[in-house]
């Protein structure tokens, strides 16, 4: 949970960009240079290296200098050394080795808007030899099917391309940003039950040409649908890395409260861990969770936070990300699955990208879970960035039970009780653009409202007249779910440090008992 709110000014939007075409280089190597995104004040980019030769290719090396003013961020799958303005990229272990016709991709994010010149793939130019201009063919025989109450499938023929190689595909939805695809089928997910949808696919070579839209074929979803609104709709969260670690079965019997949020899985490396000290496989603290449910509640599981290693920046493959969240709601049989998203993780492209891509197959693998995002939020709504990163995963077709906004650490003068209840207003009016089609129930009933109990970090005080004006609000709203940070904090009590204690005049749970009041 956000202990300071970080305002990164607007990812403004994603415009796939391909700048440099694949070139001959040293050995019938080439290597060909792409931005996937472009937002004025950086860009990602890419460099895919192709083995054009007839024997294997054992390691690449591509160097390339950046002008002054910009340079090279966070980078996944090479390594990399820096010599003022000269970057050099090697291989990694698992990607050094290309058959004849094989390719690796490595990429990066880069601040400023200057891209690489003066390129070497292994010693030879990569701007040598002649450049591919030549787009695929239009993909043709597409057809929408398999209609579920919540998904449709897209299907098309396979493309052609004078290179001899379709580098992949992109799919519209409704003229929507496209998705990536790499076979010749997409199912959409998310979709609303008895509603029409329209898609485009059109293919992509390796070095970056697109051939133009296939004509929009459109489908119908049947009835029924995905997961509907959660039924927890008050859910505190609980620091499991407090000492000692904290119980939640007596906290639901001493405060009236039947459910409740575990904080944080956090990475080390690309793997889950509870705050880096247990590993979720194990089922650690399900005994826990078991006692919960049996008593009626249930729990939500959080990613990320304000500490630690996010996963989704860790790993570096959207299959590496998903196989980690898949072992978590195994191993507890989640229901609920919360993604608090922080710092830098709320303006990272990359791993917002690889995020939604994998909540999206981690649904479709868990049709009935619910996700939640938990995001930054000012009294005026959601951060661009935060935007952005609903519209992420929204495109990537993840049906969000959800968005919590963080009501805390405004670090301005108001009273925040009304704070909580304008920033909820203001992010149901923001949801409405990013999803038109909902009616305004359905809208409160994705919206979520998260304070932080008694004294906040910024000295400013939410405090049990605030609470109980947020859960009124709620009642009359129907909101999706209540929140609080955290359940340890209003056990206790206590004035001192904020991590243990409100520094308000309280009873133990006297905040809780507030809350427990909300049932939807």
């Amino acid at each position: 949970m956000r202990r300071s709110l970080t305002l990164v000014l607007a990812l403004l939007g994603t415009l796939v960009l391909f700048l440099s075409p694949p070139a001959a280089a040293a050995g019938g190597a080439s290597a060909a240079f792409s931005k996937t995104s472009d937002w004025g004040s950086g860009y990602q980019a890419q460099y895919r290296i192709t083995n054009g030769s007839t024997s294997t290719l054992t390691s690449w090396k591509v160097e390339f200098d950046l002008p002054s003013g910009s340079g090279v961020g966070s980078y996944w799958d090479a390594l990399l050394t820096k010599n003022a303005s000269h970057y050099t990229f090697t291989n990694r272990e698992y990607n050094g080795t290309l058959a004849p016709g094989a390719s690796a991709v490595f990429g990066w994010v880069a601040a400023g808007s200057g891209t690489p010149a003066n390129c070497l793939l292994n010693g030879g130019s990569c701007d040598a030899g002649p450049a591919d201009t030549t787009a695929p063919s239009v993909p043709g025989g597409v057809t929408v099917g398999s209609a579920t109450g919540s998904s449709l499938t897209v299907r098309w023929t396979a493309s052609t391309d004078d290179s001899g190689s379709v580098a992949g595909y992109e799919v519209s939805r409704d003229n929507a940003a496209p998705v990536a695809v790499s076979g010749t089928s997409y199912t959409a997910t998310g979709l609303q039950p008895t509603t029409g949808y329209g898609f485009r696919v059109r293919a992509k070579d390796t070095a970056g040409n697109t051939s133009a839209y296939s004509m929009s074929v459109s489908g119908t979803t049947t009835a029924g649908g995905g997961p509907g609104p959660g039924t927890v709709h008050t859910a505190p969260y609980v620091d499991m890395g407090a000492w000692p670690t904290p119980s939640m079965p007596a906290m639901a019997a001493a405060s009236g409260l039947k459910s409740f949020t575990m904080a944080f899985i956090t990475a080390s490396a690309c793997k889950a861990m509870w705050f880096n000290a247990y590993d979720p496989r194990a089922g650690w603290a399900k005994d826990q969770v078991d006692a919960i449910r049996a008593a009626g509640g249930d729990v939500k599981i959080s990613f990320g936070g304000a500490s630690g290693a996010e996963l989704a920046q860790a790993c570096s493959t959207v299959d590496a990300l998903y196989a980690e969240y898949d072992a978590v709601v195994t191993a507890y049989g989640l229901t609920y699955a919360d993604f608090d998203i922080e710092g830098s993780a709320t303006a990272e492209p990359a791993s917002i990208s690889r995020r939604s891509q994998a909540l999206a197959r981690l649904q479709q693998a868990h049709p009935g879970l619910h996700i939640s995002l938990t995001l930054p939020v000012l009294p005026e709504g959601l951060t661009a960035d935060g935007i952005n990163i609903v519209k992420s995963a929204r495109d990537a077709g993840v049906t969000l039970d959800a968005v919590n906004v963080m009501a805390m650490d405004y670090y301005r003068a108001t009273d925040y009780g009304d704070a909580a209840v304008q920033a909820a207003q203001s992010t149901q009016a923001q949801l409405k653009s990013l999803y038109p089609t909902r009616t305004d129930a359905q809208l409160w009933a994705m919206t979520g409202v998260t304070p932080m109990l008694g004294q906040n970090d910024d000295g400013h005080v939410f405090d049990q007249a605030d609470s109980r004006q947020l859960v009124s609000f709620a009642q009359g709203r129907h909101l999706g779910m209540l929140g609080f940070w955290e359940e340890t904090r209003d056990r206790n009590a206590c004035n001192g440090a904020l991590y243990l204690c409100t520094n308000v005049p309280q009873a133990p749970y006297e905040f809780s008992k507030i809350f427990a009041q909300y049932t939807g």
